[in-house]
C-alpha cells in the first residue's frame, strides 16, 4: 500500500502580520521554481489564513490552522471552530501541540473530539505527541508517545488523511534535537501503535518529526526511518530557511 506523500509543515505559532507575507511570496517563487518531493504546509496565526490562502492560491503550498475547537458554534469566545478555518482557506489543522497540552491542559480526549471536529469540517489533522524532559530521563518516552497516539487519535480518523507529529517537548524552540537513533526508536513505536489502531491504513500515515529542524539538520532528520516530513517552528518564518528544509528531502 502506498504511503501519503511527506509533508513539510510551518507553524507559525503567535508571529506573523501583514509584512510577513511578503516571506510567504519568496516560499511561491521558490516552489513554482522547483516543485519540492514532498507537500508543504503553512499555519499561520489565524488572522491571517484568509490573506495567506489567497496569496498561495493555485500554487503548491497549503494552508492550516494550529487549532480549533470541536464544537462546530457557540458561547465560545475567542476560540475558532474548524469551519471557520475551513471557510478562510484552510485544508489541515495542527491539534495537541505541546504548548496546547501544557500551557491549556488540553488532554487526549479533547483532543480526540477536535480530530472529529477537524473531519466533521473537512480539514486533515495533525496531530501532536511528544514527551517532557522529566519524562524521557526517567526512561518514559515511548509510553507516553503510544499512549498520546492512542488517546488522540480517533477511530472516526479510519480511511482518511491524517499526520502525526512527533515532538519532543524538550527540543521544543530550545536547539536540542533528539540524536537519529531516539527519533528512529520513538517513530517506531508511533508507527507500531499507527498499525495496531489502524491496520493497512495505519502503514501510510505520515510521522512529522518536529523540535528544532533547522537547514542544518533537515536533510538527515528527513532520511531517518519512518520520518515522512517535518513540523517546522521558527524556521518556517524565513523563506530562505523553510525553503532550504523543504528542499531537503
Amino acid at each position: 500500500m502506498t504511503a501519503y506523500r511527506p509533508l513539510i509543515a510551518g507553524n507559525w505559532k503567535m508571529h506573523g502580520v501583514e509584512a510577513s507575507l511578503g516571506e510567504v511570496r519568496a516560499m511561491v517563487a521558490a516552489v513554482e521554481g522547483r516543485p519540492p518531493a514532498s507537500r508543504v504546509a503553512i499555519c499561520p496565526p489565524a488572522t491571517l489564513i484568509d490573506r495567506l490562502a489567497a496569496q498561495v492560491k493555485g500554487t503548491l503550498i497549503e494552508v492550516g490552522g494550529q487549532d480549533c475547537r470541536a464544537e462546530a458554534q457557540g458561547a465560545y469566545t475567542g476560540d475558532i471552530a474548524a469551519e471557520m478555518l475551513a471557510d478562510a482557506g484552510a485544508t489541515l489543522v495542527i491539534l495537541g501541540h505541546s504548548e496546547r497540552r501544557a500551557g491549556y491542559g488540553e488532554g487526549d480526549a479533547l483532543i480526540a473530539a477536535k480530530a472529529v471536529a477537524a473531519l466533521r469540517a473537512g480539514l486533515e489533522p495533525i496531530v501532536c505527541v511528544g514527551e517532557s524532559l522529566a519524562e524521557r530521563e526517567a526512561g518514559q518516552t515511548l509510553s507516553v508517545i503510544t499512549g498520546q497516539t492512542r488517546g488522540s487519535l480517533p477511530e472516526d480518523l479510519a480511511g482518511h488523511a491524517f499526520a502525526v507529529a512527533y515532538e519532543p517537548v524538550w527540543a521544543i524552540g530550545t536547539g536540542l534535537t533528539p540524536t537519529l537513533e531516539q527519533i528512529a526508536e520513538a517513530h517506531a513505536a508511533i508507527r507500531a501503535t499507527l498499525v495496531e489502531g489502524f491496520g493497512e491504513h495505519g502503514r501510510r500515515i505520515p510521522i512529522l518529526y518536529g523540535g528544532s529542524v533547522k537547514p542544518s539538520n533537515a536533510a538527515e532528520i528527513l532520511r531517518t526511518a519512518e520520518v515522512g516530513g517535518a513540523l517546522v517552528g521558527g524556521a518556517s518564518l524565513k523563506a530562505s530557511d523553510f525553503t532550504a528544509i523543504f528542499e531537503a528531502l
